[in-house]
């Protein structure tokens, strides 16, 4: 099953969101339209208005040269003018509160855009990381299977040269069925690799890691129940290739209490697989966004552009939660979503990360 689990997972689906931004898009643009509407006709009222009082004043100059018979008509002018007065301040009036009303209403539209953006990226961020989880867990079950496989324990036990020959043949026939991995190893207590599942393009039979966190960490595990998960790094021994390292310890007569002989570390082909799960996460063209898996450290371990990954680190305004998003100065979009975990992974600590350009 573990292999059939190998990244390579549909794409994760955004459709409701294209509908979101098109909705947000129509009321934006039909709001300007009713602003527009109102500014152009509270201008033609202005206009009307202001034509209304020359013609008042016009008239009340000539109400005054008729002297005492045009008395009656200076009334009637002066009221023509006061309406228009009242009309021009009613058009004001209109103009100003109109406008704010519609200003407030595109603030509000965009408020909500912008946070309906953001709740879909962070949904988009617990998906990837989801995805990661959930294959990583089939890691360490693999990893507790094949350390009780009695080829390797045998060889644990005692690495004659007919038991290296055989545990190197069945690792690789484990290699043939898992493609995910770049070689398993089967390592003495003392650190030295007694043997590897792809010694023909590998040669590290004699290598010894004694030195690396995630021997160490093997070495002290209590049972064989209990594995390690170790952070994303380049290996040397491999090429330099990017991997996540899992490892069990190998117990005699493969029981889970037994006395530790030995531990087997499998180097998960970290890059590619990684890379299948940023880059099949559907965002916009639009929302120019770049998806990230980020570690406990910040540090860059997948990228949707391929770069900056396991030097760059990136700064997140977590604020105390596992999940949200954020607007920095520049106006660009960050959301992320810490690892659930899954089953009996509890995850290391990693993040989903998506950031959007303005």
């Amino acid at each position: 099953m573990s292999a059939a689990l190998g990244l390579k997972a549909k794409p994760i689906a955004t459709e409701p969101a294209d509908d979101d931004s098109d909705v947000s898009a129509l009321i934006n643009r039909l709001t300007a339209e009713v602003n527009q509407i109102a500014v152009d006709k509270t201008k033609s009222i202005q206009q009307i208005t202001n034509q209304m009082k020359m013609l008042a004043l016009n008239a009340l100059i000539e109400s005054s040269r008729a002297g005492a018979q045009g008395a009656g008509f200076a009334v009637v002018a002066q009221e023509v003018r006061g309406v228009g007065q009242q009309v021009e301040t009613i058009a004001r009036e209109l103009e100003t509160q109109l406008t704010k009303r519609t200003g407030d209403l595109v603030a509000s539209i965009d408020r909500m855009s912008q946070r309906s953006r953001g709740e879909r990226m962070v949904d988009l961020s617990l998906n990837a990381i989801e995805l990661i989880d959930r294959n990583l867990y089939e890691r360490t079950c693999d990893v507790r299977w094949w350390a009780t496989d009695s080829a390797v324990v045998d060889c644990a036990a005692s690495s004659n040269a007919a038991a290296v020959s055989h545990a190197s043949q069945r690792l690789g026939v484990i290699l043939g069925a898992y493609t995910v991995y770049l070689d398993l190893w089967l390592c003495d207590l003392d650190g030295n690799v007694i043997a590897n599942g792809r010694a023909d393009r590998f040669r590290v039979v004699g290598q010894n890691v004694a030195h690396t966190k995630w021997f160490r960490d093997a070495r002290s595990l209590r049972s064989g129940d209990d594995y390690v998960a170790g952070d994303v790094e380049n290996q040397p021994l491999l090429g330099n290739a990017q991997v996540a390292t899992y490892c069990a310890s190998v117990r005699a007569g493969g029981q889970a209490h037994g006395a530790p002989i030995g531990v087997l570390a499998i180097h998960f082909d970290w890059e590619p697989q990684a890379r299948a799960i940023v880059q099949g996460v559907r965002v916009g063209d639009s929302d120019k966004a770049r998806v990230l898996l980020v570690d406990s450290n910040f540090r860059v371990i997948a990228a949707s552009d391929g770069q900056g990954i396991l030097s760059e680190r990136i700064s997140l305004s977590l604020n105390g939660q596992r999940s949200g998003f954020y607007q920095e100065r520049t106006g660009t979009l960050v959301a992320f979503h810490a690892t659930p975990g899954y089953e009996t992974y509890r995850g290391l600590g990693w993040y989903g990360v998506i950031v959007c350009g303005s």
